[in-house]
């Protein structure tokens, strides 16, 4: 079960990844604008604080690596980011979009689930 957990973090911290990239780098791009259904004009409205989100997703991925990268003894940092997944996820439901939650708080909501059994 440990294997299957720790490719569930894996998983959510590649995911929180890809939001880095999408939201630092591609939010004004044919992509990001399809990614986010947003218009050239919001897009660039919104470029500064995109890249604040984009960088926050940075830094789960990164905790969530470190708590891969101990093994057994990195299991409570993996909690501690999987929590604040599970948080952005279920906040960004009902601020911005219900669709965040299955994409970012399931995921986050599964995997904590598999820790807790590993």
């Amino acid at each position: 079960m440990t294997t299957i957990a720790d490719i569930a973090v894996a998983l959510v911290a590649l995911l929180h990844l890809a939001f880095l990239v999408l939201e630092m780098f591609l939010w004004d791009k044919p992509s990001g604008l399809k990614a986010f259904g947003l218009t050239p004009e919001r897009a660039a409205a919104s470029k500064a604080l995109a890249a604040n989100q984009g960088l926050y997703n940075g830094f789960l991925a990164a905790g969530l690596a470190w708590g891969l990268s101990l093994g057994a003894a990195g299991r409570q940092i993996e909690i501690f980011f999987l929590g604040c997944v599970i948080v952005a996820g279920v906040f960004g439901a009902f601020t911005a979009s219900r669709g965040i939650f299955w994409v970012q708080g399931l995921p986050g909501i599964v995997a904590l689930a598999l820790v807790f059994q590993a």
